[in-house]
């Protein structure tokens, strides 16, 4: 649009709204009524809100017409909007009540003598002669920036309508330039796109006129800028790459169920095929792994482990933990996670590069993975066997039994319903597993007690691990729980709303608020526990008195009396019966 500040109005706008028409593929009646929109919006504001104003294009001149339309009344009340029947009669106009005079506005230059002809005839009137002067500079610029305003609005209409169906495909485009904040813009064609710093591959350059291949994360017609966001780090280039090297994922014989990855250095793939002839994982390497390498050398060297989707978890985390050697999995179902025992010499293999490995098989299959060696394995058996059987009443060979069915801790017993405990192999019935289930409860407090005991002894702030352990109710399992995902200290849980804790750390909602409650009554409780297993702890000293001066007869050395003899009111036989007692219960 070819406009001038100052004689804008005076340019025949016919063949500018044509050729902007034509090249912007803009419809040219959306194009008349923005200006007439900007025309009315400047006069509006030249010569007020209160006027009743019209701006109307017309084709035949090339212009924009103005007029301003006022009401005949009896008695003025909107100077602005109406004219008196006397006064529209005085000045000649043949006018009745209620009628709507019109009067065109003479607002370009090439009108000024039809605007100066008006004011003389009706500029007591319409009161338009001082704002005249500067509306035809002000009306254009308006005009223009309005119009230019538009015109990039159905542009980037039409470029929206034109890639949003193209979200979540790949695309191809050339480097035009880099912008501050590293951002790359791309020429994809009809328009420019922009390439985030964040969405970018760690390690790779480019250079203005390179090719590029990307992944369109986002079109967005709100966004500063260009709208069409690409991404080269998303998992799902790695899954759109595959499917245009490989036929069997385009024909949807073979599917990719899972992708992993961390943008630059690898990537996990599981794939199935419902072609039982069909080896998902040969179609995505292909013949001489031409297939996968066409992926790798997109990706710029970026390693690509493709693994075999299985609907058993067990055999999905074998295969995802490849190429590291598995000798046993225990699943536990209810917290989402399973322990992965490796032998000793493939451990690091199986963790990988600062965790990688396991990364990424925890985020193909969607399991918290925690790799142990063998060694380890059987030191932690060994621990927790010896665990269970401090309850009363398990021998060795029930612990074991008891751990072969994935009870690991005293808290799982503890709060495991009878009817499971039941089901161990030489538990026995219910009432038992009522007993036993009572029983690890009791000790679980046993060993609270104790641990406090030995924290009270002790000089300096406990660790936070003893301090979660030392709330009721609270054993090693719920601590690795919820210190899995951070919360690591009392404070921590504390601070925590307890629906959230329970949604993070994976534990039922009425547990995550137990332990919560616990952990604030001991914390509340914790330096007076201290202090009394501190008096508990220090020796007491009996003054030693003369046999004769309080009537009793000479004390019995210790060997020489038997040990159901002893005064249960001497402090040593209080504290001889209290530790049977609690041993008892």
């Amino acid at each position: 649009m070819a406009t001038s500040s100052a004689t804008a109005g005076d340019i025949n706008l016919e063949q500018a709204l044509e050729e902007v028409a034509k090249d912007k593929g803009i419809d040219k009646q959306a194009l008349v009524e923005t200006i007439e929109a900007a025309i009315l919006k400047a006069a509006q504001n030249t010569f007020g809100p209160m006027r009743e104003l019209e701006a109307r294009y017309n084709p035949e001149s090339g212009q924009v017409d103005l007029f301003q339309y006022m009401t005949v009344v009896e008695e003025v009340k909107e100077p602005e909007r109406e004219i008196s029947l006397e006064d529209a009669r005085r000045h000649g106009l043949d006018a009745e009540l209620g009628e709507e005079l019109g009067f065109q506005v003479f607002w370009r230059e090439c009108d000024r003598a039809k605007a100066a002809q008006q004011d003389k005839e009706y500029g007591e009137l319409l009161r338009l002669r001082q704002a005249r002067t500067s509306f035809g500079r002000i009306a254009a610029q308006t005009a223009k920036q309005v119009l230019l305003q538009r015109v990039r609005d159905a542009e980037r209409d039409i470029v929206y309508n034109e890639y949003k169906s193209r979200k979540g495909e790949l695309i191809r485009g050339i480097v035009r330039r880099f912008e501050r904040g590293n951002n790359i813009i791309v020429d994809i064609g009809r328009t420019e796109a922009i390439l985030p710093a964040r969405e970018q591959t760690p390690r790779e350059s480019y250079r203005p006129g390179e090719r590029i291949v990307a992944y369109v994360k986002e079109v967005d017609r709100e966004a500063r800028g260009p709208i069409v966001i690409l991404s080269r780090s998303d998992p799902r280039l790695v899954d759109k790459l595959f499917e245009a090297e490989v036929p069997e994922i385009y024909e949807g014989i073979v599917r990719i169920v899972a992708v992993a990855r961390e943008a630059g250095s690898r990537s996990k793939i599981a794939v199935t095929s419902r072609d039982a002839d069909v080896d998902p994982v040969g179609a995505c390497v292909g013949m001489k792994g031409s297939r996968v390498q066409a992926v790798v050398q997109e990706l710029r060297g970026e390693k690509i482990d493709i693994v075999p989707y299985d609907r058993d978890p067990a055999r999905y985390v074998i295969a995802a933990i490849q190429p590291a050697e598995v000798t046993k999995v225990i699943v536990d179902e209810a917290g989402g996670r399973m322990e992965i025992v490796v032998p000793d010499e493939k451990l690091s293999l199986a963790i990988g590069r600062k965790g990688q490995n396991v990364r990424l098989a925890s985020q193909l299959t969607d399991w918290r993975l925690d790799v142990v060696s063998e060694s380890k394995f059987r030191k932690m058996e060994e621990e927790a066997v010896e665990a269970l059987e401090r309850i009363d009443g398990v021998s060795d060979a029930l612990a074991k039994a008891m751990y072969r069915q994935g009870f690991r801790s005293l808290d799982e017993v503890a709060e495991a319903s009878p009817e499971e405990l039941a089901s161990i192999p030489g538990l026995g019935g219910l009432e038992t597993a009522e007993r036993v289930k009572q029983q690890a409860a009791a000790t679980m407090e046993r060993i609270r007690e104790e641990r406090i005991l030995a924290l009270g002894s002790e000089v300096g702030q406990p660790p936070d691990r003893e301090r979660l352990l030392c709330a009721r109710g609270v054993g090693a399992r719920t601590v690795g729980m919820l210190e899995d995902v951070g919360y690591k200290t009392v404070v921590s849980v504390l601070k925590e709303d307890a629906d959230r804790l329970a949604i993070r750390s994976g534990l039922p909602l009425k547990k995550a608020a137990a332990v919560k409650a616990a952990v604030a009554a001991f914390v509340a409780e914790e330096q007076e526990l201290y202090r009394k297993a501190r008096q508990q702890a220090a020796p007491q000293v009996v003054p030693e008195a003369p046999a004769a001066a309080e009537g009793l007869p000479a004390p019995v050395e210790a060997p020489a009396e038997p040990a159901g003899a002893l005064d249960p009111g001497a402090p040593g036989g209080a504290a001889s019966e209290a530790d049977t007692g609690q041993g008892g219960a």
